[in-house]
């Protein structure tokens, strides 16, 4: 009868990936704080930083003698700057979320959950890939949430100038976006063991993320070292194929209004979505073929180190799916 079940991999994977789930939704602080985070960042963008990205603008306007008071350039200009902004921080989530979602992971490392799975007839593998597609579906769903919360801001101040193939390419991006973001987070994550360790970790990568994939300024304003690591960060490729699909539609319909190639090129020099890579540019085709190598890597690393994944590292556990485990008799500690 054992061998039977430790080979009924799809029922398997669809009870450890409910039950990773049960775990996320039943903590209710967990669920908070990650569905937070997008929206805090959203906030301060809204009431701080938008009008800072605005006044960078101003400039480039008066040097090629356009009215900056053209309620129909003012529009342009704003859907640029909010779908710049905006797409940033949808690519941003689709790594942050992921990470708070190794909480999981690491959980069962330390409470010694992994050993009651390491004692029952659970295949490793299939354990391995259950972690894998519960992380991409809270990720997935988290990031979704958003995405509609930015469509309906930017459909509510009428700058949601967007076709429906290019939503569909939002979407599209957002699933692979999500898929390397959980492969990236969660080979990081694999070598942790400790909830402290793992709390100053998103800390850390969660205040630095943002900058070294170019969510919150454009990557020619870093330095020129930094630069060159932000060429190997996959989310970097991410951000930039989001704000094509956001913003490619406002471009085009902005060149056409002001008609004016120079200042266009000097717009998207800044907020546009062409990367410089060691001099190189790279375009949206090859972001997305430099995002596949960054993402079969990944699967690949995962796969190699997939055993630290599930390492026993903690004592016995206390609970397990949600229920405490009865003693199996004897004093309380007792083998």
């Amino acid at each position: 009868m054992r061998a039977k079940n430790k080979t009924n991999y799809p029922e398997q994977l669809a009870s450890l990936t409910r039950r990773h789930l049960l775990v996320f939704i039943n903590s209710r602080m967990r669920v908070f704080f990650t569905l937070m985070v997008p929206f805090i960042i959203f906030v301060i963008y809204i009431f701080f930083l938008r009008d800072l990205e605005l006044m960078t603008i101003q400039p480039v306007l008066e040097e090629f003698g356009m009215d900056s008071s053209d309620p129909g350039l003012q529009k342009y200009i704003h859907t640029l700057v909010d779908s710049w902004m905006l797409s940033g921080i949808v690519a941003m989530c689709t790594i942050t979320v992921s990470l708070q979602i190794n909480n999981i992971t690491v959980s069962d490392k330390e409470n010694g959950i992994n050993r009651d799975f390491a004692s029952s007839p659970v295949s490793s593998n299939v354990l391995i890939l259950s972690y894998f597609l519960a992380n991409f579906i809270i990720t997935f769903v988290v990031c979704l949430i958003f995405l509609v919360v930015c469509f309906i801001y930017l459909a509510a101040i009428g700058e949601l100038i967007m076709t429906f193939s290019s939503v569909m390419s939002v979407l599209g991006v957002l699933v692979y976006a999500s898929i390397n973001g959980v492969l990236f987070t969660v080979f990081i994550c694999s070598f942790i063991s400790r909830d402290s360790t793992m709390g100053s970790v998103i800390t850390i990568f969660s205040t630095a993320i943002g900058f070294l994939i170019g969510a919150y300024m454009p990557l020619f304003m870093m330095p020129e070292a930094v630069q060159y690591v932000c060429g190997f960060v996959p989310g970097t490729y991410a951000c930039a194929l989001f704000r094509f699909a956001f913003m490619n539609d406002t471009i085009n319909a902005m060149a056409a209004y002001v008609n004016n190639a120079e200042l266009m090129a000097e717009l998207t020099g800044s907020f546009g979505y062409n990367l410089n890579f060691f001099g190189l540019v790279v375009t949206p085709g090859y972001q997305a073929l430099a995002l596949t190598i960054f993402t079969v890597l990944l699967t690949v690393l995962n796969i190699v180190f997939g055993r630290y994944l599930t390492a026993v590292t903690g004592g016995m556990s206390k609970k397990l799916f949600g229920r405490k485990s009865k003693p199996s008799g004897g004093e309380p500690g007792a083998e």
